[in-house]
């Protein structure tokens, strides 16, 4: 862009400019009131030694003692390392952010300490929490518990290996894409997606806004609820992502009540869009085993499904370079993590070599899009996206919840390290077709444990099978409920 300005437009400029610059001067030699509080005392805490951290999920070791009574008193509690915790590191799983200690809690952090949680550590993630892998961090792979020769998924990678390990009682994961359900699946245990806006963002790192999840994590469905009970909640205006008026159900109370009479919709492109056979069979018979606890089964079909991948990469993509890279949703009302935002400049500066390859493939391809094109494919994403998030009102006004398998397959081998690019982007972006689509519209969405697959013999039992239970806006209960069926009936008590 090339303005024509006459000299005397540009002298009469330079006092305008001299004052704008003044009011900025002004704004930063105030003092912030609106940093989250820090009551509870810690220590900076250390990155463990390899042998004691076999699968690589821990990022960073800590003991916080929350209060001395309260829901998650006597519970241990990682936090996925894109959530700020006051004087422990935090590197979103690359160089770029190095050296940053955030001086605040986040949100989810005060009330788990509120609450009388004990958070032991941060969970290590894929690079810039871009990926559904396990492979990307700059702290190298996490790997499998049942099997180091394999990815656990992503981005929550630490988050499903610490809970499943028994190493933590509960995490909480971040999700814009999956990454709280993926590593669910693929280690078996819960995890969820909460409805956008219900657990607030406040003090984590941004991927893009309209997709920006929190959630809980846990090995049973009863924990998950009671983690959620926790964290959710309206933060005082600081998310803008959230409406005054929400409630809080006591959701661990009512997961237990009879479930007779649901209805339970098999999604058909849900199960499409799988590649293992047997991760269809496993979730088919899993939810028909309910019709035993009085479930009404039916299948139903929403084929917009199927076009979730494109729609995130014409919305979402598009738009989260700049929200993933400045830490900011430049336009948003709500707390804005300063320190944050200044540490991911600071690292772009100085090194932007240590960007991961598939973030400098997003952001040069949305740098050529947007040049060309403008807002074009973003604008048109977000409408069809309107119409996507309708069609599953839609067939959520038939039945109660949508049922489809997690994932397309099992827990695949961590690839080699010259793997090509092109594969790479094949391999961390091809877990997600199911649970993508859910981000864009806000659709709660829990992963829970469906079976195993046989024909590993490296893995005793088989590798894990999840299930995805997807429900109407803010009805956690429901669809917790419909995951306590599918744990009662795999034995889990």
């Amino acid at each position: 862009m090339k303005f024509m300005c006459s000299e005397e437009e540009l002298q009469e400029m330079t006092g305008v400019v001299r004052d704008m610059t003044s009011a900025l001067q002004r704004v930063a030699q105030k003092v912030d009131p609106t940093i989250p509080r820090v009551i509870y005392p810690r220590t900076p805490g250390y990155r463990p030694a390899p042998e004691d951290n076999p699968c690589n999920a821990w990022a960073w070791i800590c003991d916080i003692q929350g209060a001395a009574t309260g829901k998650l008193a006597g519970r241990t509690v990682a936090i996925k390392d894109n959530t700020a915790v006051a004087g422990v590191p935090m590197r979103c799983g690359t160089t770029l952010l190095d050296h940053y200690v955030p001086e605040f809690d986040a949100t989810v952090v005060s009330r788990i300490l509120d609450a009388g949680g004990r958070i032991v550590g941060k969970a290590g993630v894929e690079a810039l929490c871009m990926t559904g892998s396990s492979i990307t961090s700059a702290d190298g792979p996490v790997t499998h518990p049942l099997d180091k020769t394999r990815v656990v998924g992503g981005s929550s990678s630490g988050c499903g290996v610490l809970v499943a390990s028994g190493h933590v009682d509960m995490a909480v994961g971040g999700d814009q894409g999956g990454s709280i359900r993926i590593p669910a699946s693929f280690t078996g245990i819960v995890g969820l997606k909460p409805t956008w806006g219900l657990v607030p963002y406040t003090g984590a790192a941004h991927v893009e806004p309209s997709v920006d999840h929190l959630g809980p994590m846990a090995k049973t469905v009863a924990d998950c609820a009671l983690m959620l009970e926790v964290i959710a909640g309206y933060d005082d205006g600081r998310d803008p992502r959230q409406c005054p008026n929400l409630t809080v159900p006591e959701y661990s109370k009512l997961i237990e009540q009879d479930i007779s009479g649901k209805k339970i919709g098999l999604l058909e492109e849900g199960f499409q869009l799988c590649s293992e056979e047997a991760v269809k069979e496993v979730v088919r018979e899993a939810t028909e085993a309910l019709t035993q606890a009085g479930c009404i089964l039916s299948t139903m079909s929403v084929p917009s499904h199927k076009n979730g991948g494109d729609l995130f990469v014409a919305a979402v993509s598009y738009a989260s370079n700049k929200c993933m890279l400045e830490n900011t949703d430049f336009f948003a009302k709500g707390f804005h993590p300063t320190s944050m935002q200044e540490a991911m400049a600071r690292g772009l500066k100085t090194s932007p070599q240590d960007v991961p390859p598939l973030s400098k493939c997003r952001i040069m391809c949305s740098r050529y899009v947007d040049r060309l094109y403008g807002t074009r494919f973003h604008g048109k994403a977000r409408n069809l996206i309107l119409d996507l998030e309708r069609s599953y009102d839609a067939a959520l006004k038939e039945v109660d919840v949508l049922v489809m398998p997690t994932l397309p397959h099992t827990a695949p081998l961590i690839p080699a390290a010259d793997i090509r690019l092109s594969d790479l982007a094949k391999h961390c972006w091809g877990n997600n077709p199911n649970t993508l689509p859910f981000n864009l519209t806000g659709h709660p969405a829990i992963s829970v444990n469906a079976g195993f697959s046989p024909g590993y013999p490296d893995c005793e039992g088989g590798l894990p099978i999840g299930v995805m239970i997807v429900g109407r806006k803010f009805d956690e209960v429901t669809v917790l409920q419909v995951a306590r069926a599918f744990e009662k009936r795999a034995g889990k008590r």
